[in-house]
């Protein structure tokens, strides 16, 4: 089938540096066998191949629930949320300990991340989510990512892990995503209902003719249709991360995609790192931190922001939220999301990190503000 091409070529896989990947739960789950071992042991070699090449990976991966109605008989038709939250916890243990089994002999370290969508909808928790994942990416552990859906309710949920791979791929300061799914790319209508239906190969921009194309899922099993992957693109494309989707079931399904699958790439003209600091220098300051000289010359070397640097907080503020930084001459250097409340800062303003604990009570992080939390 003849692909549609614009304007920005597509992105190549192999030179993604920091990659998530969501995979389906259809993909990852027959209805009447259970887990695809042969399949999941063929993605471990593509994460490993990437690992290798040096490449953070970040998995989110669907399946828990159909895993888990598996074991409890469940059957096929439509669970209450009580339902869905027991296959959940009873799918979930079994869905990291397949992902943990088929990559540690590669040699690969797992950690499971179980969200909701307010993790990523307050700053506090979002700040919390992203230094636990950096802290796992810099261990060389590969995070496997789910929405906790043992305590979602249909108000928090993200309903389908599409968008959640792309608020996971924002959060990550990721520059790809590729979504592996049940149709192999974005249509201008659906393939299995219109034969001349034909598929996008780069889209660089998500008109609203693009957004009229989007139907409704095609499998009964994902709940994630081209809306919700439009949806995804957007946040990604946004956040400075190119997205791909694929048909995934075939074997070496990343390795398929490098080597020309059929896909559709949604591109982004932004670095992740860029975009981030766009976002950040949009906001509003809800307080001010003034510098002493030394702190000055840190920040402008690239370096995080330590409370012994700071002279003076202004403002009321919590965890998370934007503040002002200020030289000694009370100029405007920048802004950054801080990592303590006003309260706290004012504490240990002008203090050493490791004097943290002994003056708010419990070992708090050593910058007041990280150099990825800044625009300067």
């Amino acid at each position: 089938m003849a692909a549609l091409s614009e304007s920005r070529s597509a992105p190549d896989i192999r030179n993604a540096k920091r990659l998530v990947v969501k995979i389906g739960s259809t993909l990852l789950v027959d209805r009447k066998t259970g887990l695809r071992q042969s399949w999941l042991s063929a993605l471990a070699m593509d994460v490993a191949e990437a690992k290798v090449r040096g490449v953070d990976v970040v998995l989110v991966s669907s399946g828990s629930i159909a895993l888990g109605r598996k074991v409890l008989n469940l059957g096929d038709g439509v669970l209450t949320l009580e339902q869905s939250q027991a296959a959940a916890a009873v799918g979930q243990i079994r869905l990291a300990r397949a992902y943990e089994e088929v990559l540690a002999p590669h040699g690969i370290t797992t950690a499971q991340v179980l969200v909701t969508l307010e993790d990523t909808e307050d700053r506090r928790r979002y700040l919390n989510s992203r230094a636990t994942m950096e802290t796992l990416l810099g261990f060389g552990v590969v995070p496997i990512v789910n929405e906790n859906d043992t305590v979602a309710t249909d108000e928090i949920r993200f309903g389908d892990n599409d968008r959640l791979a792309a608020q996971i791929a924002v959060t990550v300061g990721a520059d790809q995503l590729v979504l592996l799914s049940d149709v192999d790319g974005f249509y201008t209508a659906n393939p299995k209902e219109d034969a001349s239906a034909t598929r996008f190969d780069v889209v660089d921009t998500i008109t609203p003719e693009i957004e009229a194309m989007a139907g409704d899922p095609i499998s009964g099993m994902s709940k994630g249709g081209m809306k919700t992957k439009l949806l995804a693109a957007k946040t990604a494309v946004a956040g400075g991360c190119a997205m791909a989707i694929m048909e995934g079931s075939v074997l070496r399904p990343l390795k398929a995609l490098a080597e020309g699958a059929n896909r559709t790439w949604f591109t982004s003209a932004a670095d992740p790192q860029v975009a981030r600091k766009r976002w950040i220098n949009a906001m509003k300051p809800k307080g001010e931190l003034l510098l002493d000289a030394g702190a000055v010359t840190a920040l402008q070397a690239g370096k995080s922001l330590l409370p012994a640097g700071v002279t003076k907080v202004s403002g009321s503020f919590g965890r998370g939220e934007p503040v002002a930084i200020l030289s000694p001459e009370g100029v405007v250097l920048g802004k950054g999301l801080v990592r303590y409340t006003s309260a706290e800062a004012r504490k240990i303003a002008g203090h050493r990190s490791g004097e943290i604990e002994a003056i708010l009570g419990y070992q708090g992080r050593a910058a007041l503000v990280h150099r990825d939390d800044m625009v300067v």
